[in-house]
């Protein structure tokens, strides 16, 4: 999808209704959703492919444009015409967010479609060395049940994990995924019983969730309180150091790309989690969708690890 930034200023309010007057000084397109995690992977150092769906479209043409200058091959990404570009556009003022506009359908991709997509990850699985597969979940249309079920069968028949950010609507659809990564808002909608950020009650969650889908590493971010992880080994609260937050957007897709890189590399989960704790909070000081700075990132990592209370 597109993240679209309408910069200007505000000094008076609408004499036609109680609103602010924004003068507009700029327009700017980043590239979104899934490609925002592709971002991130590059950021980090490993080679991303993307698979996705767009419109048939000019902000498709637009979307198309951003992905080469950036790194990123658009071979994967599907054009078409029964669908609209996922486009959020946000006006911000003085670096405040003041409205959001949505341009988008979320209907199920069709049967051709679907085999379409899944042909491309197939053959993405047969011609090269793929380490992990990340699904990221908008609720767009194009992870269906049947899409997920499929691609987890083909990561499990080549060893390969898999992670997840989910939504509401295929919460419960990825079963035997290798990492599943709420936030809390999503699983206190999931659930028939009060979720508090303490251990006992994060423990329960965690217990639900491995019960209804195997999968062997659940992670949930708390927002401003950090991030719970549990394993078979145990589970724990890590939680998130000072920041000045200026925009949480794109917070999740920084976390979930740094999380499957780790999974990726067989590093302890733990460990992993304390890493994208310290990149989701890098992202937050920025305003707009913005992948990792890993240099950063490296520095405030080894200051991390010198802090006295961390093991």
């Amino acid at each position: 999808m597109i993240d679209r930034y309408l910069n200007g200023s505000v000094d008076r309010i609408s004499p036609e209704a109680p609103v602010p007057v924004v003068r507009l000084k700029d327009a700017e397109n980043r590239l979104g959703g899934a490609a925002n995690v592709a971002l991130n992977i590059k950021a980090m150092g490993a080679t991303p492919y993307l698979c996705s769906v767009i419109g048939e479209d000019e902000n498709a043409d637009q979307l198309l444009k951003l992905l080469p200058p950036n790194g990123l091959n658009p071979k994967g990404v599907i054009r078409s015409k029964q669908r609209k570009t996922t486009v959020k556009t946000r006006v911000i003022a003085q670096h405040q967010h003041l409205l959001r506009v949505d341009t988008e359908d979320t209907h199920d991709l069709s049967d051709e479609e679907r085999c379409q997509l899944l042909d491309i990850i197939k053959d993405l699985l047969d011609s090269k060395e793929i380490h992990a597969i990340l699904f990221q979940d908008y609720n767009k249309g194009v992870l269906s049940h049947k899409t997920i079920h499929e691609i987890i069968l083909e990561a499990i028949k080549r060893d390969i994990p898999t992670a997840v950010d989910p939504k509401f609507h295929n919460f419960w659809a990825y079963k035997h995924v290798s990492l599943f990564k709420p936030n809390l808002k999503e699983i206190r909608a999931q659930v028939d019983f009060p979720v508090e950020i303490n251990q006992t009650s994060l423990d329960k969650v965690a217990n639900l969730i491995r019960s209804k889908i195997g999968s062997p590493y659940i992670l949930i971010t708390l927002s401003e309180h950090g991030m719970f992880i549990s394993n078979e080994q145990g589970s724990e609260i890590i939680p998130t150091q000072p920041r000045a937050v200026a925009d949480v957007c794109g917070a999740g897709d920084t976390v979930i790309s740094v999380v499957t890189l780790g999974l990726a590399m067989g590093l302890d989960i733990k460990d992993i989690t304390k890493l994208a704790n310290l990149a989701g909070g890098q992202v937050c000081e920025k305003v707009g969708v913005v992948p990792v700075d890993v240099i950063a990132l490296q520095k405030e990592y080894e200051e991390f690890l010198l802090l006295p209370d961390v093991k």
